[in-house]
């Protein structure tokens, strides 16, 4: 196994378009597991982590900039206003060592339907930025899961940082795990309000092939927010109109039955989390002004 340890961005992606299938590493959480197991061997590891930019995020206009190497842990200490779905999940990851270590941009590579940032980062809206010799590419991140554990890189391209739009509305993030700290998701649900374009965005992960939204659930809810005027009254959801988000984010799973719960638990599970983290949103949201609310 060669290492290939470039010290400049540019560097980077030459060393990847003459090396293919060299495997990226920064924080290592997930890579050095599956080599520590067997599970992966690859000819090249391409060492990421003299690259400084990767470990920087800035604001751009209405998004946050994350480098693709930016640890969780600066997440949860610089950016809970802004990205407070992403700051809940980060706060779920592994151990402290893990959360030092490990990234939303690792997180993304591995592409693991179970990885924690993936449902916050559907809610929010979040774009990928790969890039090659041949140029960058924007790939929205609903579009970046292809398969279990597959992405939509081409096999020259590296993650470069991950663009999330900053939070005009309350955001939850909820996990079902079998024990209480460093545990992989039996299954997880994000949700986000936007007031801003009077749109909820959701995000489910560990209950299908790949992370999903729960799209049906999300034009339901939108719909009752607006025709029942909820959006700027902040009245209560109807009780009923909680119970048929639920029900949505529950059919938009396709979970499978394995070691850590049956594909019957998560869905129900998933019902359960959606009408949690709704009750919770929509509370934050009515505590605002009415300004704050919905001009």
């Amino acid at each position: 196994m060669d290492f290939l340890r470039p010290a400049a961005w540019e560097e980077a992606l030459a060393a990847k378009a003459a090396h293919p299938t060299a495997v990226p590493i920064a924080g290592g959480t997930d890579v050095m597991v599956e080599i520590n197991f067997d599970h992966r061997r690859p000819a090249h590891l391409l060492d990421l982590t003299r690259i400084g930019e990767l470990h920087e995020w800035d604001e751009d206009g209405p998004d946050i900039r994350l480098g693709a190497a930016v640890p969780y842990a600066r997440i949860l200490d610089e950016l809970r206003a802004p990205l407070p779905g992403l700051a809940l999940a980060a706060h779920t990851v592994g151990s402290p060592q893990i959360r030092n270590r490990g990234s939303v941009g690792g997180n993304l590579g591995a592409a693991s339907p179970a990885g924690d940032s993936h449902p916050p980062l559907l809610a929010a809206g979040a774009v990928v930025e790969a890039e090659s010799v041949r140029g960058t590419r924007l790939i929205p991140v609903e579009e970046f899961y292809t398969g279990v554990k597959r992405n939509a890189l081409a096999p020259d391209e590296l993650i470069r940082a991950v663009r999330v739009r900053k939070a005009t509305g309350p955001q939850q993030f909820s996990k079902v795990g079998t024990r209480n700290a460093m545990v992989i998701a039996v299954c997880a649900l994000g949700i986000a309000l936007h007031p801003d374009s009077r749109t909820v965005r959701t995000g489910i992960g560990s209950a299908a092939p790949t992370p999903v939204r729960a799209r049906a659930a999300e034009d339901f809810l939108a719909s009752v927010l607006e025709e029942d005027g909820l959006w700027e009254s902040g009245r209560p959801i109807a009780p009923s109109a909680v119970r048929q988000f639920a029900e949505l984010c529950s059919g938009a799973c396709n979970p499978i039955d394995d070691v850590r719960g049956s594909a019957r638990y998560r869905r129900h599970a998933v019902g359960v989390m959606a009408r949690r983290t709704l009750g919770w949103v929509w509370q934050t949201y009515t505590r605002g002004e009415g300004e704050a609310r919905c001009a």
